[in-house]
């Protein structure tokens, strides 16, 4: 089974591509759909569905799992990162993939054993479960946690089985 996660956002989206094996899995490839912050919403999200359309024609997921929406006290942020879901779903849809939706702290419970963890945490539990070569492929920590994050949704998928 290969399975791309992706950790929705306007400026930055991460994705993450984990194939199961019989005894383990391994890990294909992990970015970022970046987009400008101070764009046009429609370009940024033609942006985001026409990577998100690439990404799936270039590894032919069995599955794309992604964060569901989750409350925010920013109304701004919750749209902003709800317009990236809806693009995100049209273009899987539109692919004929199927889609698996998981919370923040289900993830986080299933890939730290803490549905709390924080950022650091999941990033050490991600080298724990992947290696110690996960680190963000342009050398800038500041994205690297939306290419952790997506990592981390993929691996939930795989360690539930899909459920």
């Amino acid at each position: 089974m290969l399975v791309l996660g992706i950790d929705p956002g306007t400026a930055t989206t991460g994705f993450g591509v984990i194939k199961k094996l019989k005894t383990g899995f391994e890990v294909i490839d992990w970015g970022l759909i970046e987009t400008e912050k101070n764009g046009v919403t429609g370009k940024r999200l033609d942006i985001i569905y026409s990577e998100i359309l690439e990404l799936l024609r270039k590894f032919s997921p069995d599955v794309l799992a992604i964060e569901k929406i989750f409350f925010a006290t920013n109304a701004k942020t919750a749209i902003s990162i709800g317009q990236a879901q809806g693009v995100i779903l049209l273009a899987a849809a539109k692919s004929k993939v199927e889609v698996s939706e998981y919370a923040p702290g289900t993830i986080k419970k299933v890939v730290a054993g803490d549905g709390r963890a924080d950022k650091k945490a999941m990033q050490r539990a991600l080298r724990v479960h992947l290696g110690a070569r996960i680190r963000s492929k342009k050398g800038k920590k500041t994205h690297f946690d939306n290419e952790a994050d997506a990592l981390a949704i993929a691996l939930c998928h795989v360690f539930t089985g899909g459920r």
